[in-house]
């Protein structure tokens, strides 16, 4: 951009600060407006329709659960079987038992799976919550080409 240009540019921003009572900020990055503006009724309604700081902590937990490959791959088993033992978990993803008891550990405390003592066995299967993440995680078309 030449000087005049730049110098142009700068003349209409503060003519549109002025205007629209904001404020005109010199030199911001390229992805920042070059005005502080407000639409303060929409600023206001999205910032009421925040979660609090509690649910957002245990949405990113729920989110980082589906953050590593084992976990996904048992999410996705625990879908597909409707409920299974870690012992089918572990065959059906290829992971040791130990590994796998972990993971589905991990996927129950971010109340992503829930479990249930049948007889000798213990039986995981997807919460709703962990149905319906797991359903955002896997969308088509969201897997890097």
């Amino acid at each position: 951009m030449t000087a005049s240009a730049d110098a142009s540019r700068s003349h209409d921003v503060r003519t549109f600060a002025r205007a629209y009572d904001c404020v005109w900020l010199a030199r911001m990055p390229p992805d920042s407006c070059d005005l502080l503006c407000l639409d303060l009724p929409k600023a206001e309604a999205a910032r009421r329709a925040q979660p609090s700081l509690t649910e957002l902590a245990a949405f990113a937990t729920a989110a980082k659960a589906f953050g590593d490959p084992t976990r996904l791959a048992i999410a996705v088993a625990l879908r597909d079987a409707g409920s299974a033992c870690v012992c089918d978990l572990a065959w059906i993803v290829g992971r040791d038992e130990k590994l796998v008891s972990h993971h589905v550990r991990l996927l129950r405390t971010a109340g992503l799976a829930e479990s249930q003592r049948q007889g000798k066995a213990v039986m995981y299967e997807l919460t709703q919550r962990g149905r319906a993440l797991l359903g955002a995680v896997m969308a088509p078309g969201l897997a890097a080409a």
